[in-house]
């Protein structure tokens, strides 16, 4: 099943309980569908959300209201059966917003292009954390409920680790050789893999970040998303346009699932019952593919070949709360410098955004 954007699609996701999918475009737009099994995704509408690209989107609040974030720094919160917009929090971040996650059903995390995170909690209706941790823009972020902290991924080839209850970044990993685009939790919580533009996927060992325990060079081209499907195995999305299985510890590529494009893919998602993946990619086009067909049926892809690789087989890291802290190490090549007062809370009040939603 697929349809075809007018313009190139950034994010995508599930809504929590019905059959819906969204997509933020480069144009700032919006656009719902709705999907079936025997029929093709449906454009339910199609709005202009913000004034620059849209570059994450999100279902909260049951699914009721859309939330996404913009180059335009601004995050916006629209209805979900007309699009209309709710609220807007306007120069939300003081850069382009590059990420948006949900926590848990009363906070999300937003990230932008200057490496600053910052969590927004609707009961309280304001930002109740910052963290300025990072360098350059931020490419992903996850958050791990048992410990109450958000990992993330920046362009400046780092990883960090920030603790919401205590406010404060308890770890941040050395420069790596390449930036950090992608990120997933396996292993039960004891390993990060992390995805980078050579291919290679970089696996941390919780408690350990300080530097990659474990390299695995599986992919040939850029790994610029991933899902985690279960604890031995993700699903990665590469910039050759090629969704594979990936096993880690043993790290192998168990096979190719299916090639979306010769393009490279944007971004995936599971559908909330895990039936379908979602996957956009720069031939503007969303697919959705029935998970277990792909899963059960072998899949050749340009002669893509299983790979092994890896020196650390074992997953018995300790997984305490215990972690290297690392903030003096030093920039790495070619990522932006600070701006001045980056991170500080916007001007404008956050209420009145946070009471209409």
């Amino acid at each position: 099943m697929e349809a075809l954007h007018e313009e190139l699609p950034f994010d995508l996701d599930f809504h929590p309980s019905s059959p819906l999918v969204v997509t933020s475009l480069i144009t700032g737009e919006l656009c719902l569908f709705g999907y079936g099994p025997e029929s093709q995704p449906e454009r339910l509408f199609s709005v202009k959300a913000h004034k620059e690209s849209c570059r994450a989107v999100r279902f909260v609040d049951s699914g009721k209201v859309i939330l996404s974030g913009s180059a335009d720094c601004s995050v916006l919160a629209s209805d979900v059966e007309s699009g209309k917009a709710i609220a807007r929090l306007e120069d939300a971040h003081e850069n382009a917003i590059n990420r948006l996650v949900c926590l848990t059903e009363s906070t999300i995390a937003t990230g932008d292009d200057e490496g600053c995170i910052k969590v927004w909690d609707t009961r309280e209706r304001s930002c109740c954390n910052s963290f300025e941790v990072h360098d350059d823009y931020i490419s992903d972020m996850t958050y791990v409920a048992d410990s109450n902290q958000i990992l993330a991924t920046s362009g400046d080839g780092t990883l960090s680790v920030n603790n919401l209850r205590r406010n404060k970044v308890r770890s941040r990993s050395e420069f790596s050789e390449d930036e950090l685009l992608s990120l997933v939790v396996m292993k039960n919580g004891k390993k990060v893999v992390c995805g980078t533009p050579s291919g290679a996927l970089l696996l941390y060992s919780w408690g350990y970040f300080k530097d990659c325990s474990d390299r695995f060079l599986g992919h040939t081209q850029s790994v610029d998303t991933m899902l985690k499907l279960d604890e031995e195995t993700l699903v990665s999305g590469s910039s050759d346009g090629v969704i594979r299985l990936v096993g880690i510890l043993p790290n192998r590529i168990i096979q190719p699932l299916a090639e979306h494009s010769e393009y490279p893919i944007e971004a995936l998602a599971f559908s909330n019952d895990k039936k379908y993946l979602g996957s956009i990619s720069h031939d503007k086009m969303l697919k959705l593919w029935d998970l277990e067909e792909l899963l059960n049926g072998p899949q050749v892809v340009n002669g893509d070949e299983p790979a092994e690789a890896g020196s650390d087989d074992s997953d018995d890291d300790s997984d305490d709360d215990a972690m290297d802290v690392d903030m003096a190490a030093t920039s790495s090549k070619g990522s932006r410098s600070k701006k001045a007062g980056k991170g500080q809370s916007s001007s404008r009040p956050a209420s009145d955004f946070f009471a209409d939603l």
